[in-house]
C-alpha cells in the first residue's frame, strides 16, 4: 500500500485521503456545516445507512497529493452530481454538484478524513427514509426532508458560502472576458492576414496585367 503523504495539520484543518494513500486532500478550515443524509440515493451510493458529509467551500479545499477521477452519478432531481474517486483504489472521497468547474461546495465524506471523530453531524436530513433500526438522539436536529440553511447553518457558514459563491461568479466572469478578448484578437489577426492576402493578390494581378501589356 502506498505511504500516506501527511503534512502538518492545524487544529482547524482536516486531512484526509483514499484507502491506498494515492490521493490526499485537506480542508484548510472547519467545514461550513456537517450533516448526515438518510435519503435512499445516498444509502445506495455509500452502501451504508446514511452519507456523512462535511461541506467546505472550494477555496478552502486543497488536493495535496495525487489527482482524483470524477464519476457522474444519477440523481433524482436530474441535476449533475459528481463523485471524486481515487483512480487506483476507487475510494469515493467527496462530491460536487452542478457544473464541476463552477462548483462552490465540496461535500467531503467524513469517513475519509484521518480524524472523522472531530466532525459529528450537526443535523440529520431525509430521516423519512432512514433505516428503521437506526436510533437518532434527540440532541441533534432531524428533518424529514432537507432543511433551510438560513435557519440551520451558523451565520459564519452562511457568510463563507456567500463569499465563495461570489468568488466563483467573479472567476467565471473573468474567464468569460478572457475568452472574449482572445477571440477578438484571433478574429483581428485573421482579418489582418486576410487583408494582406487580398492585397498581395491584387498586386500580383496588377503586375500580371502590366506584364501582358508589355508582351502584347
Amino acid at each position: 500500500m502506498a505511504a500516506m503523504a501527511r503534512g502538518p495539520t492545524s487544529k482547524s484543518s482536516h486531512d484526509g485521503g483514499c484507502a491506498c494513500g494515492q490521493v490526499r486532500f485537506r480542508l484548510e478550515r472547519e467545514p461550513m456545516f456537517v450533516h448526515a443524509c438518510h435519503c435512499t440515493r445516498c444509502q445506495r451510493e455509500t452502501g451504508g445507512p446514511f452519507a456523512h458529509h462535511a461541506m467546505i467551500e472550494f477555496s478552502a479545499f486543497t488536493v495535496t497529493a495525487g489527482e482524483a477521477e470524477f464519476v457522474k452519478v444519477p440523481t433524482d432531481s436530474g441535476n449533475a452530481h459528481w463523485v471524486a474517486r481515487c483512480p487506483a483504489c476507487r475510494t469515493a472521497m467527496w462530491n460536487e454538484h452542478g457544473a464541476r468547474r463552477n462548483a462552490v461546495t465540496r461535500y467531503v465524506r467524513v469517513g475519509t478524513l484521518d480524524e472523522p471523530n472531530r466532525l459529528p453531524p450537526r443535523a440529520h436530513i431525509y430521516v423519512r427514509s432512514k433505516q428503521p433500526w437506526l436510533e437518532l438522539g434527540a440532541a441533534i436536529p432531524a428533518f424529514k426532508t432537507y432543511y433551510d440553511p438560513a435557519r440551520t447553518w451558523p451565520a459564519e457558514g452562511l457568510a463563507r458560502y456567500a463569499a465563495a459563491k461570489a468568488l466563483r461568479a467573479a472567476q467565471a466572469a473573468a474567464e468569460k472576458a478572457a475568452k472574449a478578448t482572445k477571440a477578438a484578437k484571433t478574429a483581428k489577426a485573421a482579418g489582418t492576414a486576410g487583408a494582406s492576402t487580398l492585397a498581395g493578390a491584387g498586386r500580383a494581378m496588377t503586375t500580371g496585367a502590366k506584364s501582358r501589356r508589355k508582351t502584347g
